[in-house]
């Protein structure tokens, strides 16, 4: 008999900054519905998770992007109400200054903000993309690498 695993989901988020502004989507599905989000999504069989990043975020905001950086890895089984999903939190960027005005909202979207990098806090965010960005911040400032258990590396 070939024994089963329950394994971690992968999944993909993407911070994408234009003027000192992060794009988050309002999301169309539960779990937190009507809550404000990175864009992101389920890694498909067969797809590397840097490509699926780049599915999603166009999936969801119509941009084309390129990936920069990896911000961390976000593990905690309790991050996602659905079930213990990873995921691998990239940095990116619009292929093209000014793309912040052709940004649609698509697929699991209802709507997209472009929201001030210093009042995001102060907004209601699904998962744990609070932390994730404020992991960002402190990138931005001093680098590193952050994933669920432990800040800066």
């Amino acid at each position: 008999m070939k024994e089963q695993y329950k394994n971690p989901t992968p999944t993909a988020d993407v911070i994408i900054e234009e003027d000192a502004q992060i794009l988050l989507v309002k999301r169309k599905n539960e779990p937190y519905k009507n809550h404000l989000a990175l864009p992101g999504g389920f890694v498909n069989e067969g797809e590397k998770v840097e490509d699926a990043a780049k599915r999603e975020v166009l999936e969801e905001t119509s941009l084309v992007i390129e990936l920069i950086d990896i911000l961390g890895v976000y593990s905690d089984p309790g991050r996602d109400p659905r079930g213990h999903n990873m995921s691998t939190v990239f940095i990116g960027r619009s292929n093209h200054k000014g793309d912040k005005i052709k940004a649609v909202a698509n697929d699991d979207a209802l709507t997209l903000e472009w929201i001030s990098i210093e009042t995001i806090g102060d907004k209601s965010l699904g998962f744990d993309h609070k932390r994730i960005i404020s992991d960002y911040k402190r990138w931005r400032k001093f680098g590193g690498t952050f994933w669920s258990s432990k800040h800066v590396v």
